[in-house]
C-alpha cells in the first residue's frame, strides 16, 4: 500500500509511505537553495519527487493533501504544468471532538496529465498523526496526550491511542504566533505596522535574544494582569475560533492589543528583559494550564505520555519545562513538529483512518539525496578519510559536511551541516559572521551520546535538538563556542555506533582532541533551505573545505 502525502502551502513537501514505512519526505525548501517555507505551486513537483524514487503516480494507491485555513474546507490554487486548477481540501481544525479523521474526498489532482482522487484531513490531524505515529508510544502500543500548538491556533490537547484520537480542550486562547508578535513590539525586530502576521521567521531569533535579558517579576505581573483582562476573560475567543481567516485575524488583533497595552507600562524596561519576562509568563501559563487539564482528564487510562507538535514544538525551553514538571512519564517531540512534517502527517492520517494510529517505520535522514554537481572553478577535489577530516577540524578550520540524504525538519543534524571545533569562543562569532547572523544567535553542539551527560545537564539522549540542556561549569571554558549566553545549549546527541558518517567523524575527532563534540549549524544561504549539493556549498564559499560523501573539496588560491 503506497500513500503519498502532500503539503501544498508553506513548508510544502511530498512524502511517501509504503506498507507502514516512510520511503521519503522531500521539503521544497531543500531543493535548489529554495527560500524557507517554500510552497508547492505546481503539481509537477509531486511527479518529480515520485519519479526520483522510480515511482509513477499511477503506482500510488492513495493521495492525501494536508488541509489548510478554512472553517469547513480549504482551497488551493495550483498549476499542473501550465494549467491552473483549484483543489478543495480539509479545514484547519476538526469540526467536532471526534472529527480528526473526517476527510474531504475529492478528484482532479492532476499529475502528469492524469486526474487522481485524493483525501484531505484537517491540518491539525497531520500534526497529531505525525507526532504520535513516529513516537515510541505508538511502537509500544501505549496511548498518549498530544499537544498541538501552531502559529494560527491556540494550544490544543488531544488524546491518542491505536484505535483513535479525540480533541480534549484548548489550554488557553493565545495563538502560537504570540512569540512573533512579541518580537514585533519589543527588541531588535520591532516594527511599526501591527496589522499583519509579520515575519514568522523571527520566533527562533527572539528565543535566542532573550538570553541577553533577565526575568523581571514586575514585568511578569503586568503580562499576567493583561492576560486576565484580554484573554482569560474573553471566552468568545475560544468558542468562536473555527480555524478560518476571520477567527485567526481576530485572535491576532487581540494579541497585538495585548502587547500595545503593555508598551506604555514597560517604557523604562529593557527590551531583552521584557521578552525574557514574557517568555517566563507564557511558559508558566502553559505548565499551569497543562496540569489543570491533566487533572480534568485523569480518568483516561494508560501511562501519562505526551507528544508535542505544531510550530511551537520547536521551542526547546517549553519542551523542557513540560518534561521537567513530572506530569508525564515520557515526552516525545518529532524532528519535524512544525509544518515540515505535514506531508508525513497527511499520509499517516490516511493510514490511521484505514488501520488505526499505528507506528510508522522511519528515519530522520529521509530527505533529498545528494546529486552529482559541477563545482565552480577554484576548488580542488581529493578523497578524504574521517581521520584526515577530523585533523582539519582540530586545526580550528570549519567545513561544510554533506552526507547521504538530508534530514527531515528544519534543523541540520549532521547531514547538511557546517561543523567546527568548539574550543575557541571566536568560533561562534566566526560562524555567525559567515552566515550573516546576529551576534547573540547560538551555535549548537553535536555530541557523542555516551559522553553527553558528562558535559551537559541533563545530557540525556536528544537526537533532534529539541530540549534545553545546561553546560556543566567545568566544561564551559573548554567548549565556549557552543555555550549560549545563559549557559544553555541546544544539544544534539548521536550514538557512536550510528552508521551515519557524522558519528564516525566525531569518534575520530575525539581520538585526536579528547573532546566528543563539534559545533553544528545548518549549511545554507540566509533564508534558504540546506545546500542541495557540493556545488551550492562551494558557490557560497564561506569556508575553505567542503566534504561531500567521501570527497573533500578545498578552496584554492586563484592566480591571474
Amino acid at each position: 500500500m503506497r500513500i503519498c502525502g502532500i503539503k501544498l502551502t508553506h513548508d510544502g513537501a511530498v512524502a511517501l509511505v509504503q506498507d507502514g514505512r516512510l520511503v521519503f519526505s522531500v521539503e521544497q525548501e531543500k531543493r535548489g537553495n529554495n527560500p524557507r517555507y517554500q510552497t508547492i505551486d505546481d503539481l509537477d513537483a509531486v511527479v518529480v519527487a515520485l519519479m526520483e524514487h522510480g515511482i509513477d503516480p499511477r503506482e500510488v494507491d492513495e493521495f492525501v493533501i494536508d488541509g489548510w485555513v478554512g472553517a469547513v474546507d480549504s482551497q488551493f490554487q495550483v498549476l499542473s504544468g501550465a494549467a491552473p486548477i483549484t483543489l478543495r481540501g480539509g479545514p484547519y481544525i476538526e469540526q467536532h471532538a471526534e472529527g480528526l479523521l473526517n476527510s474531504h474526498d475529492g478528484f482532479g489532482l492532476m499529475l502528469d496529465g492524469r486526474g487522481f482522487p485524493y483525501r484531505s484531513y484537517p491540518h491539525v490531524t497531520g500534526h497529531v498523526a505525525s507526532a504520535y505515529c513516529t513516537s515510541p508510544f505508538a511502537k509500544a502500543k501505549q496511548p498518549a496526550f498530544c499537544l498541538v500548538w501552531d502559529g494560527g491556533m491556540f494550544p490544543r490537547l488531544y488524546y491518542v491511542g491505536s484505535r483513535g484520537a479525540r480533541f480534549l480542550e484548548c489550554l488557553f486562547p493565545m495563538s502560537g504566533h504570540a512569540y512573533v508578535v512579541a518580537g514585533h513590539h519589543f527588541g531588535p525586530y520591532k516594527r511599526t505596522n501591527y496589522t499583519s502576521w509579520g515575519d514568522r521567521s523571527i520566533a527562533g531569533k527572539v528565543m535566542a535574544y532573550i538570553a541577553l535579558g533577565s526575568v523581571d517579576e514586575d514585568i511578569v505581573a503586568i503580562f499576567r494582569e493583561l492576560y486576565e483582562e484580554r484573554f482569560a476573560a474573553n471566552a468568545t475567543l475560544t468558542y468562536e475560533y473555527s480555524g478560518d481567516v476571520n477567527s485567526m485575524n481576530a485572535s491576532l488583533a487581540v494579541l497585538h492589543s495585548f502587547f500595545s497595552a503593555s508598551m506604555p507600562r514597560l517604557e523604562t524596561k529593557s527590551p531583552e528583559d521584557v521578552l525574557a519576562s514574557f517568555h517566563c509568563f507564557l511558559e508558566r501559563l502553559l505548565v499551569r494550564e497543562m496540569a489543570i487539564a491533566l487533572q480534568r482528564h485523569s480518568y483516561l487510562p494508560g501511562p501519562r505520555n505526551l507528544c508535542i507538535a505544531g510550530g511551537c514544538g520547536l521551542n526547546i525551553k517549553w519542551n523542557s519545562a513540560l518534561r521537567a514538571t513530572g506530569l508525564f512519564d515520557a515526552v516525545w517531540v518529532p524532528p519535524f513538529p512544525n509544518d515540515s512534517g505535514s506531508a508525513i502527517g497527511a499520509a499517516c492520517s490516511a493510514m490511521a483512518e484505514d488501520k488505526g494510529f499505528l507506528p510508522l517505520e522511519w528515519s530522520v535522514y529521509s530527505g533529498p539525496a545528494l546529486h552529482a554537481s559541477e563545482v565552480p572553478p577554484g576548488w580542488e577535489a581529493s578523497s578524504c578519510r574521517m581521520r584526515e577530516l577530523a585533523s582539519i577540524l582540530a586545526c580550528n578550520k570549519p567545513l561544510v559536511f554533506l552526507a547521504g540524504r538530508a534530514e527531515l525538519g528544519p534543523r541540520a543534524l549532521g547531514g547538511r551541516s557546517i561543523l567546527a571545533a568548539a574550543t575557541s569562543l571566536g568560533m561562534k562569532d566566526h560562524l555567525n559572521g559567515i552566515k550573516l547572523r546576529e551576534h547573540f544567535r547560538p551555535v549548537a553542539p553535536i555530541c557523542l551520546e555516551d559522553r553527553a551527560s558528562e558535559i551537559f545537564k541533563p545530557g540525556t539522549p536528544d537526537p533532534y535538538m529539541l530540549f534545553d540542556h545546561q553546560t556543566r561549569v567545568k566544561w564551559q571554558d573548554k567548549i565556549p563556542a557552543v555555550v549560549h549566553l545563559d549557559g544553555s545549549a541546544r544539544l544534539q546527541t548521536i550514538p557512536r555506533t550510528s552508521q551515519h558518517k557524522v558519528a564516525e567523524l566525531l569518534v575520530e575527532y575525539e581520538k585526536i582532541t579528547s573532546i566528543p563534540l563539534l559545533c553544528n549549524t545548518s549549511a545554507n544561504l540566509p533564508g534558504r533551505g540546506f545546500f542541495p549539493d557540493a556545488a551550492a556549498a562551494c558557490q557560497w564559499g564561506g569556508v575553505e573545505h567542503v566534504w561531500c560523501d567521501d570527497q573533500l573539496w578545498t578552496k584554492t588560491l586563484v592566480t591571474y
